[in-house]
């Protein structure tokens, strides 16, 4: 009987030996937390241009698809504004062709001016010629010198007006500066005008929406949120012991706390870069001789991967986070 005691507390020690190595060896494999949270990318949608609301067309929680109007703002003043652009993009493509038409002109002028020019100079020296054989006065050659010097004026003056005229034009065409300033304040008018009509820029849903018709907005100022769906998360708070064999691409259980028995799958994304103390307001100063030591968190962000529609998530909802540590990491994409 002594003998099959022993024999029983060796196999029930050799039982809680076991036992103990497993459910370590469980727990090293997969280190878990229940300070999770459930996120997605939220957009606060605000108006890119001032003015009045004319009409809302989606209402709070509702579900959107990308591309769905949002909200319509007075357009009136910025389809005035478009066409005071295009009507000063008229102007200037007038005054530019009447410039280059004018620079024409000046070239023509100074064509014109330079064959005088040839010509007094070809009859002055012919004239000297007769001079030197006795057959024209002194008079002539004066005459025609003068004749050489007047051309010569007159050449230059042309050339000034050429140059006057390529000046004010500057770069003649589409590089022309008062032509490209009018186009892009026409193009700039038109995309406020594209402004008064925005659209939801994801699949989601509607939060936090008060916007009303005869509101005035502002640009840039948030009005209301859009929770886009397309891409879901938990970020998991782990201690800062458990994080050695945590890496990036590990598969990972999300247990939401809103569907228990409804697990769902995902993948390690990231493993935060530092601990959620060191961005608080006012960090712990442990200079003093009354510290007490405290176990860090790190956060780890576990992308869903089956995010289901017939669950749907909530940004900010608790859950559970079970990380297999011995599982080959697998990343985006593969």
């Amino acid at each position: 009987m002594r003998v099959i005691s022993w024999s029983l507390a060796a196999v029930a020690t050799l039982a809680v030996a076991a036992g103990s190595y497993w459910y370590w060896e469980h727990v090293q494999r997969y280190p878990s937390t229940d300070d999770a949270y459930v996120g997605a990318h939220v957009v606060r949608i605000a108006a890119q241009v001032e003015g009045r609301v004319t009409g809302v067309h989606v209402r709070d929680q509702q579900q959107v698809e990308r591309g769905t109007p949002l909200f319509d703002i007075d357009p009136q003043p910025f389809e005035l504004a478009v066409q005071r652009a295009r009507a000063h993009l008229a102007v200037v493509r007038q005054t530019v062709a009447a410039e280059s038409a004018a620079i024409r002109a000046a070239a023509a002028e100074v064509n014109d001016r330079q064959v005088l020019l040839d010509n007094a100079r070809e009859s002055a020296g012919r004239i000297r010629h007769l001079v030197a054989r006795h057959f024209a006065s002194q008079q002539a050659v004066d005459d025609a010198n003068a004749a050489v010097n007047s051309a010569r004026a007159q050449l230059a003056l042309a050339q000034a007006s050429l140059h006057e005229a390529r000046v004010t034009l500057g770069t003649g065409g589409q590089g022309n500066q008062q032509l490209r300033e009018a186009q892009v304040e026409l193009a700039q008018n038109e995309v406020n005008l594209s402004y008064t009509h925005p659209a939801a820029p994801c699949d989601g849903q509607i939060a936090q929406l008060s916007l009303r018709p005869g509101d005035v907005v502002s640009p840039a100022v948030p009005l209301f949120a859009l929770i886009c769906n397309h891409e879901w998360w938990v970020d998991a708070n782990f201690k800062e012991t458990r994080l050695e064999r945590i890496h990036a691409g590990q598969p990972a259980t999300v247990d939401v706390d809103m569907y228990p028995g409804h697990p769902f799958h995902g993948r390690v994304e990231q493993v935060g870069g530092a601990s959620g103390v060191a961005f608080s307001l006012l960090p712990p100063q442990n200079a003093t001789g009354n510290w007490v030591k405290v176990t860090q968190r790190v956060p780890v962000r576990v992308l869903i991967a089956d995010p289901n529609p017939h669950f749907p998530l909530r940004v900010g909802t608790s859950a559970e986070v079970t990380i297999d540590t011995g599982a080959t990491p697998r990343h985006r994409g593969r």
